[in-house]
């Protein structure tokens, strides 16, 4: 019979995650799966959250099967469908966003960084709004082909989304009637972030280029083509989780490399220790924390019932930190075997995007070592960070000192 509390209040991760760990520590041990007060299904173990990943047979990502009457989710958004439609808009999307657009990428974002830190004068600077936001935005909103000036009002939308609090997780994924803060801060500039991509997708199959956009309007796999709903649907993720997750492994990780000078001093003596040091990141703070399933049956999970109609939540940080398979986990090692972490998923809902913020994540930590001799996080500076499911800092004030 599943845990009704928990042995304590969750633990948020505003000193950097270190009491969350050791609460995720506990639960791994001692409540693996645990129920919520709202009835949610939370996994914590490395075994079982990839079991729930690999099973949509049984754990559907379809969540509008807990409220069959939401607008919010539906079958255009590949995130939140089931095989077989899964099968056939990733292969649709995946002939556009193939791994060949993204390497040919790699000299447009090395020049980026160099451009955003040429920009900056003196020996101080927010490293979220000055470099590790507009990075990424400006990749993804070249790629879509829709112009990287308007990061201010993609930064908007981001931002009222994100700022949505609510105590019942169904509420934050089926909120169509969950009141006002939800209308004004997810619903307006959700609809708002679609009309203007939509804008951009009925331009395009008038006037086709080489942008992303144009090569969704295109692909075409054994006769079947998306739809203007789906491609401003993997548009807006693209845009959105694209950005948000990759300015957070960025402040990540300099927030890494401050708490292991040791690490730090490696990397900038030898370079080719960047993607491990990314990797090691990713596995120790991922920006995103967890997935949601609905269960479409009676089922159970380290043995605990789980009813059909629940929602299921594993949890990917507790996993990437579950000491069965990467020993002593808190310690942030870069020459760890990583091949297993899962920050950017599993199972078929794998992050498409995980080959991109890869690259930004090398090229930025590269910039910053290029240009600076030192990097510190400026001394008594207060961070603010995310919401709960989120982990990385809106703010990261830096002292440098030039190369």
């Amino acid at each position: 019979m599943a845990q009704k509390t928990l042995p304590a209040p969750r633990p948020t991760v505003e000193d950097g995650g270190h009491r969350l760990f050791g609460w995720l520590r506990q639960m791994r041990d001692e409540h693996p799966v645990h129920e919520d007060e709202y009835g949610v299904f939370h996994v914590h173990r490395y075994a079982d959250v990839v079991a729930v990943s690999s099973d949509p047979a049984v754990f559907s990502s379809e969540l509008h099967r807990l409220r069959p009457d939401s607008e919010a989710l539906t079958e255009e958004i590949l995130s939140v469908i089931d095989p077989p439609l899964h099968r056939t808009l990733r292969r649709l999307v995946s002939t556009a966003f193939t791994p060949r657009t993204i390497a040919a990428l790699e000299p447009r974002i090395v020049e980026l960084a160099g451009q955003l830190l040429d920009g900056i004068e003196g020996d101080s600077f927010d490293l979220i709004g000055d470099f590790a936001y507009p990075l990424p935005v400006i990749v993804i909103a070249e790629l879509l082909g829709v112009p990287a000036e308007d990061r201010t009002l993609f930064r908007s939308w981001s931002e009222r989304m994100l700022s949505m609090q609510v105590d019942d997780p169904a509420d934050m994924q089926f909120g169509d009637d969950a009141g006002e803060d939800y209308e004004k801060l997810v619903k307006e500039p959700m609809k708002a972030m679609h009309a203007y991509l939509l804008g951009h997708v009925e331009d395009r199959r008038k006037n086709p280029g080489e942008d992303l956009i144009s090569r969704l309007v295109a692909a075409e796999v054994d006769g079947e083509r998306l739809t203007d709903r789906q491609i401003v649907e993997f548009g807006g993720l693209l845009l959105m989780a694209g950005h948000v997750s990759t300015s957070m492994m960025l402040g990540n990780t300099v927030l890494c490399l401050e708490e292991n000078p040791e690490v730090a001093a490696a990397v900038r003596a030898d370079r080719t220790l960047i993607p491990a040091v990314v990797e090691e990141v990713m596995r120790l703070r991922p920006p995103i924390t967890v997935m949601a399933r609905v269960t479409t049956q009676d089922t159970e999970i380290a043995g605990v019932r789980i009813p059909a109609g629940r929602m299921v939540v594993p949890s990917l940080l507790s996993a990437n930190h579950d000491e069965r398979f990467f020993p002593d986990p808190e310690r942030f090692d870069p020459a760890r075997d990583n091949r297993q972490q899962i920050a950017f998923g599993h199972g078929i809902h794998y992050c498409l995007g995980a080959p991109l913020a890869r690259m930004e994540g090398r090229i930025a930590l590269e910039a910053l070592l290029d240009r600076y001799a030192d990097v510190r996080v400026t001394e008594g500076a207060p961070l603010r960070y995310h919401r709960d499911g989120l982990f990385g800092v809106r703010n990261l004030p830096l002292t440098v000192r030039r190369a």
